[in-house]
């Protein structure tokens, strides 16, 4: 397994991040980027406009995407990755973010998704395009017209905010959803590639949307 050091934080412990005992025995005993996945896919979708960091997932035991992504970044931190997370952009639908990591050199992805296919991703992309577009198949909005898709960021070392205590705090983290819309972001498709694209088929479609959480 490949370990990248992280930076210096501010919480004086890169390690432990301001995350009580309990709390790190908890993460810790997830052991892999696989054991972190199998806690998310374990927590229900929720649909509230929520930012909540890593210490209010598990408290509330529920995530969505984004605080799915935000609190597999901070596990991963514990188990000895650098807690990154990518934002993928769509047309006319929702962004996606995933928590990144690398294995002998290759991406893998760890996500929490109201979709099937847009979660996790073996480490064996050999760059962070290749891992990005394994999403794309099954990247599509509920009105099925086409593959949204189309764009992505670099990675974001979360531990850049480590003096706003995103990994305990109490408040909202929409900090981090905000940095992600001003990174620049690299495009995946030419326009004729988006012209020529088409509906989604009922059957993918169906199995996408498996045990999918809707609003009352």
């Amino acid at each position: 397994m490949q370990k990248t050091k992280n930076p210096p934080s501010l919480f004086g412990s890169t390690e432990a991040a301001g995350f009580t005992p309990a709390e790190i025995k908890k993460i810790k005993s997830m052991k892999t980027p696989y054991g972190i996945q199998k806690y998310m896919d374990a927590l229900p979708y929720h649909l509230q406009d929520t930012a909540w960091s890593p210490r209010r997932v598990l408290e509330e035991e529920t995530a969505h995407c984004l605080e799915g992504s935000i609190f597999a970044a901070a596990a991963l931190r514990l188990i000895g990755f650098p807690p990154l997370i990518i934002d993928m952009e769509a047309d006319r639908d929702t962004d996606h973010v995933l928590a990144v990591y690398q294995i002998k050199g290759c991406w893998g992805a760890i996500g929490k998704s109201n979709y099937t296919g847009c979660r996790w991703r073996e480490p064996v992309y050999r760059s962070l395009r290749e891992l990005i577009m394994s999403y794309f198949h099954v990247y599509f909005n509920v009105s099925r017209l086409k593959r949204t898709l189309r764009t992505f960021s670099r990675p974001v070392n979360l531990s850049r905010f480590d003096h706003l205590n995103w990994t305990t705090t109490r408040k909202p983290v929409w900090f981090i959803a905000e940095y992600l819309l001003t990174i620049p972001h690299t495009k995946l498709l030419t326009p004729a590639q988006v012209k020529q694209l088409t509906k989604v088929d009922d059957r993918t479609y169906r199995a996408e949307c498996l045990d999918r959480a809707e609003k009352p």
